[in-house]
């Protein structure tokens, strides 16, 4: 199971509390999914407003770990600002960094994220960045002091997949023992297998749960495909092959003359 900043995990599903559309869902679908980290929007969930004070409640009652974010945030100053709110706020040296670049794809700013990272992570705070698949920026954000990397499957919300499964798979080949969660774009169980399938860790996923028909079971599924997939990564799957390879031997067939 993975560990992230010395915490021992026992579920590889992160999920986020945004867009439900009840707080009951959302609890139903957390326990679902059997999840023990929630991300929280900062700017979303203050704790001078009512609804703030309820949610933060709701999340107490849930026993899950926080994971607040920085998610809005365009600039270095705004990203370090508002993960220090965070930290008096809930309690916690994690947060989930991230300095958007461009409002269209919410493409994360690599040049902001590092230096944020470097900032941060000198203030004591367990960053988890959450960045593309680019190896070289990896390599500048593990340089950072980050022990977590948290690369995008695909823009946030557009729950189109892995987009690019060959770039996620070198990541994982150039850091083979550091913790690496698949964050956004993910929009199916299937994705998350693959995911899983590829060596990550753990996935991180909000729109294809909250925005489903049915959050609960949508939940119960990716819970379920997690594991499948973490199975099937852990058994060694067979390499592919260009030419097909008979699975029922040939000697002793049938002869007829």
């Amino acid at each position: 199971m993975p560990t992230l900043y010395g915490t021992e995990l026992t579920s590889r599903l992160f999920l986020g509390t945004a867009q439900y559309p009840s707080p009951k869902i959302l609890a139903d679908a957390v326990e679902a999914s059997g999840a023990e980290v929630v991300t929280v929007s900062v700017r979303r969930e203050t704790g001078g407003h009512l609804a703030g004070q309820e949610f933060w409640r709701l999340i107490r009652q849930l026993g899950v770990r926080v994971l607040p974010n920085t998610a809005g945030c365009f600039s270095v100053k705004e990203a370090v600002t508002t993960a220090r709110m965070a930290r008096e706020l809930f309690g916690t040296d994690w947060i989930k960094l991230e300095v958007v670049a461009d409002e269209d794809t919410l493409a994360p700013d690599v040049f902001g994220l590092v230096d944020a990272a470097d900032k941060l992570v000198a203030e004591g705070f367990k960053v988890f960045p959450y960045t593309t698949e680019d190896v070289g920026v990896a390599e500048r954000l593990v340089e950072a002091g980050c022990e977590v990397l948290m690369p995008w499957g695909a823009p946030i919300g557009t729950g189109r997949g892995l987009a690019n499964p060959a770039g996620l798979k070198t990541l994982r080949a150039r850091f083979p023992d550091l913790p690496l969660v698949v964050d956004a774009g993910i929009g199916l169980s299937s994705h998350a297998a693959e995911a899983m399938e590829l060596g990550y860790d753990a996935v991180l996923l909000n729109t294809a749960v909250a925005k489903a028909g049915d959050p609960v079971k949508m939940a119960r599924a990716f819970a379920r495909s997690i594991e499948a997939g973490r199975l099937a990564y852990e058994a060694e799957p067979m390499e592919p092959r260009d030419m097909a390879a008979p699975s029922t031997p040939m000697l002793g067939r049938a002869v007829f003359e």
